[in-house]
């Protein structure tokens, strides 16, 4: 087997752990602490019934707490936040009962090899000593975590994180790929905004005619900005990055081909008091909207498919003065718009 070095430490040992362990039946449960499969909203009961989780934590427009937060906007370019990152964990002694706890399986078969290289790499000093306890208040043991959503979805990026849990001494920076920092949290954060629906208000409001202008607008006390917060506060490592997102444009899609869009682009730009569109108003019937459609066909006994999606500009501020954009995000609804004749009568 080839033995990769990543951050000074063999993925190799890990690998044969991990296979040795995974191969066992029945009761052999047991899995080498290094690259754990742990829940990242700190609410999971796997393993046993044993709750270990990422000590992330998440605050503000993240959803499901009764706010009007409702959906998950995606990246509109070619990019996801990381599927897998590696943060501190525990302290000497906790890692050495986690491990003890892990490795609880007398004559389970096909894990003693893993078992002996285990206990050689953490406890007999290749390379470390009595899972490094001479070191306690100078540094934590990190780990791998990894977003259970994407693996159970079967994403790789969610088994990339393979490097074997590490020490890291407080302040020093872990030389691994997605090692929580505050961007990875920025990123982290990112993955869960939640974001107003995009259903936007019409006239005519119920059903509009063949040929007649329909404005659409989005108001602003409904449509504002919106962030997340991620914290890590753990031993030496106390961090946080705040995600915003920030409505910019509204695009429109008649849902039908026999349509025309205002503007031409179907894409209503933000106003300067936050809004997009403009409100229908008494004495406009003459006007063209700066954000609308017009049907050149009736929907008949159904209803064109009108979809709304706004893009959100990204941006992030965190720990020590750090910052920067993230990519802008798309998130749209669809509803129904009842189209028309317009009926006259020949006297």
């Amino acid at each position: 087997m080839r033995s990769v070095r990543k951050g000074g430490f063999l993925t190799s040992v890990a690998v044969l752990a991990c296979a040795c362990v995974l191969a066992t039946a029945g009761n052999a449960t047991a899995k080498d602490p290094g690259g754990s499969q742990f829940d990242v909203e700190g609410n999971n009961n796997k393993d046993g019934g044993r709750t270990l989780e990422s000590r992330i934590v998440f605050t503000g427009a993240t959803g499901g707490s009764g706010g009007e937060a409702s959906g998950t906007f995606t990246p509109a370019a070619d990019w996801s936040p990381p599927a897998c990152w590696y943060e501190p964990k525990w302290t000497p002694d906790q890692f050495a009962d986690e491990f003890r706890e892990r490795w609880d399986i007398p004559h389970a078969s096909g894990v003693g090899e893993a078992y002996r290289l285990s206990q050689d790499h953490y406890i007999n000093g290749k390379p470390y000593e009595d899972f490094n306890k001479k070191e306690a208040g100078k540094g934590l043991w990190w780990d791998a975590v990894r977003d259970e959503t994407r693996a159970e979805a079967g994403d790789p990026a969610a088994f990339a994180c393979d490097t074997k849990t590490f020490w890291v001494e407080n302040g020093e920076p872990p030389n691994v790929e997605n090692a929580v920092t505050p961007e990875v949290l920025a990123q982290l954060a990112y993955a869960r905004i939640k974001v107003p629906d995009t259903a936007v208000t019409l006239a005519p409001a119920n059903a509009t005619k063949v040929n007649l202008p329909t404005w659409a607008w989005l108001d602003k006390a409904k449509f504002d900005e919106v962030s997340v917060t991620a914290s890590l506060d753990v031993g030496g490592v106390h961090i946080q990055a705040t995600t915003t997102a920030k409505p910019v444009s509204l695009k429109l899609e008649p849902g039908t081909p026999d349509a025309e869009l205002y503007p031409a682009s179907g894409e209503c730009t933000i106003n300067d008091d936050g809004s997009i569109g403009e409100p229908y108003a008494t004495g406009k019937a003459n006007q063209d909207p700066p954000c609308g459609i017009k049907y050149l066909r009736s929907s008949g006994d159904s209803t064109f498919d009108l979809q709304a999606t706004v893009t959100w500009e990204v941006a992030w501020t965190g720990s020590g003065g750090t910052g920067g954009d993230l990519p802008d995000g798309t998130f749209g609804t669809t509803q129904a718009v009842t189209v028309q004749e317009i009926q006259a009568v020949n006297r």
